[in-house]
């Protein structure tokens, strides 16, 4: 990062809202940002990551915490917005604390990314999922998710070997995730032999897609993808059953929400939805399950198992360092393999998770979801 860069982004942090909830004070504490969505239109996906977070940092403080100290975590509001983002960065930098689980949305992971790097912050996100953010080569950079080179082709695959459909419209919301994941689902397809007639874009918050409903109609496809989060899904899938518009539609992890039914209502049964396994359903995480249900917490959320993941592999890093150093808890995070509920953790040299795989799911209007066969 350039001096110019720099003083740019400390205007930014003016912008920064400060910690909006911490836990486990302890005089002796090692500090963990939790950086995601507190408010916006994704703020739901932000409290998956919270409470998964957030379990971690207290299961682990009662079995003894880390090296003798306690972890605190401290909330942080991004709103999915890239500029506050990078305020929010700055602010943990401020604040001295050396290590995130954060943030969210990949157009705010990469720019904060950049600062973390820059200023010895290690960051791991249970959520972004663009490849652009770890190939960059940093060494501070980590996630416990899967990338979209690995998730499109996941449904492009899916789409061309059980749907067969004769052309498919890709549209996305022209957002660094949204756009990422739909080209790589168009690239898929064609390389299978599916048309894709229209590859468009819409406005991440636009309520009104008639204009779009009605190209659907005009270009005569049979299937739908779409790129982005719920809120826009919801309302396409809702107005595109009320204009007669009778096809199936697919999209990522990004709308793998219960809200989305509730947008969509009846129009949302069927969706095909690519996300993370159900950690929630493994057996051997059942009192990790019974945990978060006496909160009243549901564990069912895509980012609630990887970013508890996220904050236990902070933790066992920082005991294989044998101390509280950023560069030092990376290197050993490179160089062994973590025990987590989302299963046994390996590093490659850009931060990226060496196995992860996603699963294609029928979502259903009630909010619930199965395997897709």
């Amino acid at each position: 990062m350039n001096k110019a860069t720099k003083q740019i982004s400390k205007l930014f942090a003016a912008m920064a809202l400060a910690g909006v909830a911490s836990y486990s004070v302890a005089a002796d504490t090692i500090k963990i940002a939790l950086a995601g969505p507190v408010t916006g239109a994704v703020a739901q996906y932000g409290e998956m990551q919270f409470i998964g977070a957030k379990m971690a940092i207290e299961q682990i403080n009662k079995a003894g915490g880390v090296n003798g100290a306690q972890l605190e975590g401290v909330v942080y509001d991004d709103a999915c917005d890239p500029k506050q983002a990078v305020a929010v960065a700055n602010k943990i930098v401020n604040d001295g604390i050396h290590y995130v689980v954060g943030h969210l949305c990949s157009s705010s992971t990469q720019p904060a990314s950049d600062i973390y790097e820059d200023e010895g912050v290690l960051m791991i996100t249970a959520a972004s999922t663009s490849p652009d953010i770890t190939s960059r080569g940093y060494q501070l950079v980590f996630r416990t998710i899967g990338l979209d080179s690995l998730q499109g082709p996941t449904a492009g695959n899916f789409i061309a070997d059980h749907v067969k459909p004769k052309a498919v419209a890709v549209i996305h919301d022209k957002q660094q995730y949204g756009e990422g994941i739909a080209t790589a689902v168009k690239q898929t397809l064609e390389a299978k032999g599916i048309k894709v007639p229209l590859f468009e874009g819409i406005n991440a918050g636009d309520k009104d897609f008639s204009t779009i409903v009605a190209k659907l109609k005009q270009t005569g496809v049979d299937f739908v993808y779409y790129g982005g989060y719920h809120p826009e899904l919801g309302l396409l899938l809702r107005q595109s059953a009320e204009k007669g518009l009778k096809v199936r539609f697919m999209g990522p992890e990004g709308v793998g929400n219960k809200e989305l039914s509730a947008i969509a209502g009846p129009a949302s049964e069927g969706l095909l939805v690519t996300l993370p396994k159900s950690f929630d359903q493994d057996p051997k995480n059942q009192a990790l399950v019974d945990a978060f249900k006496a909160k009243n917490e549901d564990p069912s959320g895509p980012f609630v198992f990887p970013a508890y993941a996220a904050v236990k592999v902070i933790a066992d890093g920082i005991k294989k360092a044998g101390e509280d150093d950023t560069a030092k808890v990376a290197a050993a995070l490179r160089a062994n393999s973590f025990d987590t509920p989302t299963g046994t953790l390996a590093f490659d040299e850009k931060g990226d998770l060496k196995d992860f795989s996603f699963v294609v799911y029928e979502w259903h209007k009630d909010g619930t979801k199965t395997e897709a066969k």
